[in-house]
């Protein structure tokens, strides 16, 4: 079993999990998600918060199950640790570009927005839960960062059945557990605060998950390459990290103001 993949797999999951949630689809959740909300529709947010996670968690584990599918065959062909390694640095370089819109387009992707009817029409356990799969899958909705691919990638190379769902339910559930970000606010003040917090530091997030996969890069080169081929390819995620923060977002729109009323999606 491939330890060190397995670490920067979860290494990259989580990050992939935390930047997803400065989307539209994250910010608009916690925007209508949370104790106020749900006190307003007459729901307990506690219950609705819990079937988000349990959501979140059965999506992970149905990209996870995806994964698994494709890390049996990884396995059948019998991949090398050290190939391995080497395949994830080249994709988390390439995934870390893409973050930092070196090819001249980044992220979001798969612009999709879920149905913010659900929220008046079905029970709390149904947008809830739906809400909550469609989150945690990772690519029903906007792609906010290429490292979520990156993650199935990692799964995938694995060569591990159960590695896979359980990377893949991993990142669910922390992309569910964010939900309970919004569990503290109890005014409309609150929430208008909070989102400007929110909002401010989507940048910073952004860079820093650049940061992770470059470092993901670096140890896997080390570890699956030749000492000159990794000496070279840390230069360029050193590179790539220094352009990245001098150029900033590649999107500007993406940094409009979160409207706390805005639609789901």
């Amino acid at each position: 079993m491939n330890v060190t993949l397995i670490v920067l797999a979860i290494v990259t999951a989580l990050a992939a999990a935390a930047r997803s949630t400065w989307s539209p689809c994250g910010q608009s959740m916690l925007s209508q998600i949370n104790p106020i909300a749900e006190t307003g529709r007459g729901q307990r947010y506690s219950r609705t918060a819990g079937w988000f996670v349990v959501g979140a968690v059965i999506g992970g584990v149905t990209i996870g199950g995806a994964a698994a599918g494709l890390a049996s065959v990884t396995a059948a062909i019998g991949l090398g640790h050290r190939t391995a390694l080497a395949i994830a640095a080249a994709c988390a370089l390439a995934s870390a570009a893409v973050d930092a819109g070196t090819f001249g387009f980044a992220p979001p992707f798969i612009r999709r927005q879920v149905n913010e009817d659900w929220l008046s029409r079905y029970r709390p356990w149904v947008y809830g839960g739906g809400f909550g799969w469609q989150i945690g899958v990772g690519l029903t909705t906007y792609v906010m960062t290429a490292a979520v691919l990156l993650t199935i990638v990692f799964a995938v190379l694995t060569a591990n059945a159960w590695v896979a769902v359980s990377i893949g339910g991993l990142f669910g559930l922390v992309r569910g557990l964010t939900v309970l970000l919004s569990a503290p606010l109890r005014t409309q003040a609150d929430l208008y605060a909070f989102h400007r917090r929110f909002a401010a530091a989507g940048e910073r997030v952004r860079q820093t998950v650049i940061a992770v996969q470059l470092l993901v890069a670096v140890v896997a080169s080390w570890m699956g390459v030749p000492a000159l081929v990794a000496a070279v390819l840390t230069a360029g995620a050193v590179a790539l990290m220094v352009w990245s923060l001098s150029h900033g977002s590649t999107r500007p729109a993406q940094r409009r103001r979160f409207a706390v009323d805005a639609p789901l999606g």
